[in-house]
């Protein structure tokens, strides 16, 4: 199996897929035209990347079975495409839960003592001990967390250790597990907005979340209240957030930003970068040691799974729910040519299999093969499906 790695990735995750048989492509800088010829070039069933866009054409050009995000989320990753051409795309979720919780707790001190700013006061030789020895502090704070995933949960516990109180708003979770966190659910992210001292952001990035955190949430929080966001730059209006920041004196932490550079390096312009009472990060809330190995090793994980069972784990672009309408069980002998049989009935009736699995009993003399099927057969097709073979025993049929 060939794998092409098309972003940094450690050495140790290069190890572990050469020795579990895998030729590998590293190809660290490719992007774009160069890693669309890479993926014709080398021919490649696996493709590997973190922040590298994958593009339909990248998809179409070569002979791609499975694309992986080394990373949480597939925003870069053309998915649609992917699951036009059948291409398995998985990645590796809540490996770099805790760097980014670790990351959210320091953006969130630093926020409070405004460490930014009298770090840079003090290489420009100014000394201001009046301006800033005064902070609200977080111990007895409200720490509002708009989704409790794996990111969330993490950031939960540590305000907990901090003394916070933790209200949440996250379409997922059950009450139960709430409670037993310590976490109060809201309705809505207003409600946990105007409830909190300090927000902050760990939503993934569907269309239900584009854009969530708006001028209602923002206008709803508290005036000086702290907002911070290390998930997804689209989940928050940042022109609002702009606003909230000049009009109600709200102290933001920031990771990411809604115009990053592509690359790894560039210029960066944009009014936020230069406001006043936001500090930010370079979009690094999974960049630590501990974070990228063990992203290596799930990565390394979901490789070898494929290549002995030909199904990946963490995969993201399954059907939610299968168009099957009925299940199709047929005994038969394990012989030749009966699957192929049974199959060639059902494509004479225009009926289209959904999902198969055979399953063969002890001694390999028998089977029963499960059909999907996106209609019920007639009772002619039902008919001509008992009688295709002298192989088959019986043919049942169940509505889902």
């Amino acid at each position: 199996m060939k794998v092409l790695v098309a972003d940094k990735f450690e050495d140790s995750g290069r190890r572990g897929l050469a020795e579990i048989g895998c030729e590998v492509a590293y190809e660290p800088d490719a992007a774009k035209d160069t890693l669309l010829a890479a993926v014709k070039g080398t021919e490649a069933d696996v493709l590997v990347v973190r922040s590298t866009e994958v593009t339909r054409p990248m998809l179409e050009a070569g002979k791609l079975s499975l694309v992986i995000r080394a990373g949480a989320g597939v925003n870069t990753i053309d998915v649609e495409a992917a699951s036009e051409r059948g291409i398995w795309v998985a990645n590796c979720p809540g490996k770099n839960a805790v760097a980014v919780a670790e990351l959210t707790m320091g953006l969130m001190l630093a926020t409070d003592r405004r460490i930014a700013e009298q770090t840079a006061d003090l290489a420009a030789g100014k000394w201001n001990k009046k301006e800033y020895g005064k902070a609200r502090g977080l111990f007895g704070r409200t720490l509002g967390v708009l989704g409790v995933g794996t990111i969330g949960a993490e950031v939960v516990r540590r305000a907990k250790a901090f003394g916070m109180t933790v209200v949440a708003w996250d379409a997922h979770m059950p009450p139960s597990i709430a409670l037993a966190m310590g976490v109060t659910l809201m309705a809505t992210p207003t409600e946990v907005a105007a409830a909190s001292d300090v927000l902050t952001v760990h939503l993934a990035l569907v269309p239900e979340t584009r854009g969530i955190v708006g001028d209602g949430v923002f206008a709803s929080m508290k005036k000086g209240a702290l907002f911070l966001n290390t998930s997804r730059a689209e989940v928050v209006d940042q022109v609002a957030l702009e606003r909230a920041v000049k009009e109600r004196g709200i102290r933001a932490g920031l990771d990411v930003f809604a115009e990053e550079p592509s690359g790894g390096a560039g210029p960066v312009s944009a009014p936020i970068f230069n406001l006043l009472g936001v500090i930010g990060t370079h979009h690094v809330g999974a960049s630590t040691d501990q974070a990228q190995e063990a992203i290596a090793e799930e990565t390394v994980r979901i490789v070898r799974l494929y290549k002995e069972t030909g199904r990946p784990p963490n995969v993201v672009n399954l059907a939610r729910k299968s168009p099957a309408t009925h299940l199709l069980a047929v005994r038969h002998y394990d012989r030749v040519g009966v699957l192929a049989a049974l199959f060639e009935c059902l494509k004479r009736g225009g009926i289209n299999v959904q999902e198969t699995e055979n399953i063969v009993f002890e001694g390999a003399r028998a089977a029963v093969a499960r059909i999907h099927v996106d209609r019920a057969p007639s009772a002619e097709v039902l008919d001509s499906l008992r009688s295709c073979s002298g192989d088959i025993l019986d043919v049942s049929l169940v509505a889902l």
